[in-house]
């Protein structure tokens, strides 16, 4: 069967998810978009000489006009435009979700069976707007949240044990932002607890680590990081072009579930054909339970701030 991922916005983490996706060979085409064109076709040759050294041949290609991307399996959509220092939360927003509308319509136009992935920011309001505009039932709209917080947190939990780098499953849910919530007592090491193998002292330094993930890196690279990213995504794409079943936490749209609806939030779910096939509601703690509130609440007030521009109509 032939495979067709596309790439809305080579940057520096589309380009690493390209990347990755090649050097697996997970696709047989790869299409790269960027709205300054040369990066997308400078970066899609470099990317395909690097698969002269893949299992199998990856097809990799630029465009130059959003009618290019037709007839993908999955689209990923990295575009927007960085926080500068003097613009306000709602100005990126609006910013952002109206470049991902743009991205979104004309996905809906050209690739009207794809599956999205939304990693553009803030990603859990950007996917519920791709959700929105595309008018497309939610298990083919995905942000990619708990892909790479999860990937962090184990990062963090393996620096304080030491072992056990490939076996370590740890669970991040909540918004992919400031209410992000690493939970320890669904984090494991081969079915071992992380609990029962550090002291509470230790588990707070993991929850805070992961929470500041991203702002550890831009101190030392000045900029955002884009190959764990990058990998996440791949992760995910992977997943469902193999139908691989996997459970990973992720942004979707709630109907109903965990007492939410009207907004896309960080959940497990099992990812394959099709997108999203199982959306998990496992118990949350009492301190977990107030946490999530304050994170939904957070996506929605944001969501509110489109809904009060008239942003959907």
């Amino acid at each position: 069967m032939h495979t067709r991922v596309a790439i809305v916005g080579a940057g520096a983490v589309g380009a690493s998810c390209a990347y990755a996706l090649a050097l697996n060979g997970s696709c047989n085409e790869i299409i790269l978009y960027d709205i300054v064109p040369d990066i997308a076709i400078g970066k899609a040759m470099d990317i395909a000489q690097s698969t002269h050294y893949s299992p199998k041949a990856v097809n990799i290609r630029a465009v130059t006009e959003p009618s290019e991307i037709k007839d993908c399996d999955i689209v990923v959509i990295t575009a927007g435009v960085p926080r500068k220092k003097d613009m306000s939360r709602a100005d990126l927003l609006k910013i952002n979700a109206g470049i991902v509308k743009e991205v979104a319509l004309n996905i809906k136009k050209y690739s009207p069976n794809a599956i999205i992935i939304s990693v553009s920011n803030p990603l859990d309001v950007m996917n519920y707007v791709v959700h929105r505009v595309t008018g497309w039932d939610r298990s083919r709209v995905i942000g990619m949240s708990g892909a790479l917080d999860g990937a962090r947190m184990a990062y963090e939990i393996y620096k304080k044990i030491g072992f056990g780098a490939t076996q370590i499953t740890a669970m991040v849910i909540g918004e992919h932002g400031k209410y992000m919530i690493p939970y320890p007592k669904m984090s494991h090491v081969d079915g071992i607890n992380i609990n029962s193998l550090l002291g509470p002292d230790e588990i707070e330094e993991i929850v805070e680590n992961t929470k500041n993930g991203g702002v550890n890196i831009v101190k030392h690279l000045k900029t955002s990081a884009y190959y764990a990213p990058g990998r996440a995504i791949a992760i995910m794409v992977e997943a469902i072009l193999n139908n691989e079943d996997k459970v990973i936490a992720s942004s979707v749209v709630l109907e109903g579930e965990y007492g939410y609806s009207g907004v896309s939030i960080g959940v497990p779910i099992m990812l394959g054909y099709n997108g999203v096939k199982t959306i998990f509601e496992m118990p949350l703690e009492k301190d977990i339970e107030i946490q999530f509130d304050l994170a939904v609440k957070s996506v929605k007030e944001n969501i509110a701030i489109l809904e009060k521009e008239n942003f959907f109509n």
